[in-house]
């Protein structure tokens, strides 16, 4: 009997096996994982070339890796098995804690920090000096300035890249934000802040810059459920949340002009609520070159905001106190372009990036 139950389990196993390896052959490659956010490898070229030096054989890993059938399944059952079963307090370097999914940002990078600071200075010193401009900078915690410590998570040391960052930055007003913020203010399943939680941010940082504020917004909602960026990273069933968006009659009178893709429209683009991020709605997402003109505004002044994608859901709460605003990414526009692209005579200007971008400031160019 026992040998009859072995011999049957050995099929099943099997079966299991040749399907996967059959599925795995015919079934067409996809290109994107909307659960992970991100390209899926495909099929190497192949070339005695890329067989010599080893290039086909692991880019053909990548590629089965990215392919394998039923692949999401696999993960979500390797995250129950690692939260629940082995105890592990994160997968794939995602945790949970009080109901929130964060990313573990360990260690402090101090170089990437000195980059980042670096590249500022380069603005400042090729583009701002002698320019009657007011510099300013704030930095944006991660949900692990939160939830880290206290839980028993490792983390970076956030007063330190904050010391850095002043040190360093001796040319631009230091806005300290974090006393403005707590996890609440963050999506549970996202990287980002809520734009309807911030208004008490922008504040502090439109008071530090010496401009007008209005706090008399409508919160809408999107009706389509979001799933962040850690709803996916963690293979978790995590529940879904509400975006929400403050607009007014000001806000809903700016003109957004989109450089990259040579379009004006609206502070808010509804076009990306059915994308794959609805985080987009927010001035299109990440974007290298923008601009929100506000016709209500008399006085004339102007902000440039070098910013992350932090800055696509504050800017519009910024925008009320200037005639025009000016967004640049700096990951995507390189700064010695800039001039070709920006005129500074007598502007605003803040730096405003998130400490996990500081802290992989690779991405600067």
């Amino acid at each position: 009997m026992k040998e009859y139950r072995d011999r049957i389990c050995i099929a099943i196993v099997g079966l299991v096996f040749a399907s996967l390896v059959f599925a795995a052959w015919v079934l067409p490659p996809k290109e994107f994982s909307d659960s992970e956010r991100r390209k899926l490898a495909q099929f190497p070229e192949f070339s005695l070339a890329a067989v010599r030096d080893g290039s086909f054989v692991e880019k053909f890993e990548r590629y089965a890796q990215d392919q394998f059938p039923m692949r999401d399944t696999f993960r979500t059952v390797k995250a129950f098995l690692a939260y629940d079963m082995y105890r592990q307090l994160d997968n794939n370097g995602i945790y949970l804690q009080d109901g929130y999914a964060a990313k573990l940002e360990y260690p402090l990078d101090e170089d990437s920090v000195h980059h980042a600071a670096d590249r500022f200075g380069y603005i400042y010193e090729n583009f701002l000096v002698d320019k009657n401009v007011k510099a300013y900078v704030s930095i944006v915690p991660d949900k692990g300035y939160f939830l880290a410590g206290k839980n028993g998570y490792l983390g970076m040391d956030y007063e330190k890249l904050f010391s850095i960052m002043q040190d360093r930055m001796p040319y631009a007003a230091y806005i300290d934000i974090c006393g403005t913020l707590d996890i609440s203010d963050y999506y549970r399943t996202d990287t980002h802040w809520r734009q309807e939680r911030i208004v008490d941010a922008a504040e502090k940082i439109a008071a530090g810059m010496g401009s007008a504020f209005s706090v008399k917004y409508i919160q809408r909602a999107l009706e389509r459920p979001f799933y962040g960026v850690y709803y996916g990273q963690s293979s978790l069933p995590l529940p879904a949340e509400t975006i929400y968006y403050l607009t007014n009659d000001v806000l809903d009178g700016c003109k957004v002009t989109n450089y990259e893709e040579g379009t004006v429209g609206g502070i808010y683009d509804m076009d990306k609520a059915a994308g794959r991020d609805p985080y987009e709605i927010f001035l299109s997402g990440a974007r290298s070159l923008m601009t929100i003109e506000n016709p209500d505004c008399e006085n004339g002044r102007e902000l440039i905001l070098f910013r992350d994608s932090f800055g696509s859901s504050i800017a519009p709460l910024l925008a009320e106190g200037y005639a025009k605003v000016t967004l640049v990414d700096i990951r995507y526009l390189r700064v010695d372009y800039l001039d070709k692209f920006l005129t500074f005579d007598g502007q605003d200007v803040l730096f405003l990036f998130s400490t996990s971008v500081l802290n992989h400031s690779e991405t600067l160019t």
